[in-house]
């Protein structure tokens, strides 16, 4: 093990040598720090020159507007990068649960691979079939990728920061209904699909199509409750103002007053939805390779399936944003100073903003853990689950909600101990039904088994 562990070191400091080190890579090197010496030798000569300019510009980033407009540029870029290495990410995941090594060939660890992903996406073969409706055919994954990097301007990712004697919002935009405007997003996602299978005139694809329709149009109701439940108990279509409500503490300061504690089992099917709305295993069945081939997109290639994939790893992000600031304080993280709200450093608000960064990390690992853990469902389970499983367990955890808003109790220890109730109905009903698993979905014909002399009727009930 130690002698594999210095070649590993020697094959790195080759690389080094070969590529940064090399006479090339000084020479680029070189003609950077030339390049920033020019620069800022002219800013120097026109200091006085530039500086009502300056000034201009200073003013411009210190107001709401402009703090806003940087903000998008920043996030639209880090998000774009970080959707790139969710893809490595989530290759070194199931590496780890398959006890394989993963990408490790591309630099260090495999940490170039997505670049190389990215470059073989942009230089393959761009094939459009000549059978398929070639304007919905590229205009499929153009909505899918757009709609996907648009969630998220209502986010508020670092509560309020001081700037230039300014207090200023460190969100994108900030409407009175920024939840509802998640939600009209994300159902959005559903035409990409929709299109594609479409418009690739392919049967296949068409069946996937129809399928991510079905999928999101059970899920997007007890979603939807999920959040009324949240906007009943915190009395605000703001997620800035949900946000705030979350910072404060029960239990003399142990217990934060994160939404997860007073309804976990909506915070628990919220998680589910957002699974089934952004196409992740176990609830895959519009792509399911088994069946469908690729699903809706089995007819694309080169960069327009790219677009696809990225942005399916979007969503991913905005959703697990999403329920970080519905569920689990956004921003705020107890006990540390920098987290709260009168904390309007500029440091403060990087804090906040890694700190709901790391919320959504964790949210990623636990869906690429699943991918790689649990089977795909049937899709006549896919929708049992949705309508007679999620569907009246949010409409109790609904009624149960505005019963304690009647009584004005609606953050209470009440809610914790509803939810328990409506769990373990819910499950004690699972258990009374007895339905056996059988493979075998619950409409279809029995099948007639002869043998020993008799015939013997098996009804086929599936779980």
């Amino acid at each position: 093990m130690v002698s594999s562990g210095f070649a590993q070191i020697a094959d790195w400091a080759e690389w080094l040598w070969r590529g940064v080190w090399s006479r090339l890579g000084l020479a680029l090197i070189a003609l950077v720090v030339v390049a920033l010496a020019v620069f800022v030798a002219l800013v120097v000569i026109f200091a006085d020159a530039l500086a009502p300019m300056w000034h201009g510009l200073l003013d411009f980033a210190t107001s709401q507007f402009g703090f806003s407009v940087i903000l998008a540029l920043v996030l639209f870029g880090v998000i774009n990068g970080v959707v790139a290495y969710c893809i490595y990410y989530e290759r070194k995941i199931s590496a780890w649960i398959q006890d394989r090594r993963g990408p490790n060939r591309t630099g260090p660890w495999g940490f170039f691979q997505p670049v190389a992903d990215g470059l073989k996406f942009v230089f393959k073969e761009d094939i459009i079939p000549s059978h398929v409706d070639k304007v919905l055919f590229v205009l499929a994954p153009t909505i899918a990728f757009i709609v996907a990097f648009i969630g998220w301007a209502v986010i508020p990712w670092g509560g309020q920061v001081q700037l230039g004697g300014h207090l200023l919002n460190v969100q994108v935009a900030g409407p009175d209904i920024g939840l509802l405007y998640i939600l009209g997003v994300g159902s959005m996602g559903v035409y990409g699909g929709v299109l594609g299978g479409w418009a690739s005139d392919n049967k296949y694809a068409f069946y996937g199509g129809i399928r991510a329709t079905a999928q999101m149009l059970s899920y997007e109701i007890p979603m939807g409750v999920c959040v009324l439940i949240v906007v009943l108990t915190m009395g605000s279509l703001r997620l800035e103002d949900i946000t705030l409500g979350q910072t404060g503490y029960w239990a003399g300061g142990w217990i934060p007053q994160w939404n997860v504690f007073l309804h976990p089992v909506a915070f628990v099917i919220l998680f589910i939805t957002v699974l089934a709305e952004t196409n992740r295993t176990p609830f895959d069945l519009a792509e399911a390779e088994q069946e469908l081939v690729g699903g809706f997109h089995t007819e694309y290639s080169a960069l327009k399936f790219g677009m696809f994939f990225l942005g399916e790893y979007a969503h991913m992000i905005t959703g697990s944003a999403f329920i970080a600031v519905l569920f689990l304080g956004g921003w705020h993280f107890p006990w540390i100073p920098w987290t709260q709200p009168e904390a309007t450093q500029w440091y403060a608000a990087l804090v906040k903003m890694l700190v709901l960064g790391a919320k959504i990390v964790g949210f990623l690992f636990v869906m690429m853990w699943l991918r790689w853990t649990v089977l795909r469902f049937r899709f006549d389970q896919l929708m049992r689950l949705a309508w007679l499983g999620l569907i009246p367990m949010t409409l109790a955890l609904f009624v149960l909600t505005v019963v304690l808003l009647y009584f004005g109790e609606p953050r209470s220890i009440w809610a914790t101990v509803g939810n328990v109730v409506i769990l373990v109905v819910s499950m004690a009903y699972a258990a009374l039904r007895n339905m056996p698993v059988t493979g075998r979905q619950a409409n279809m014909p029995p099948i007639v088994e002869e043998g020993l002399g008799d015939a013997r009727i098996r009804a086929g009930v599936s779980a």
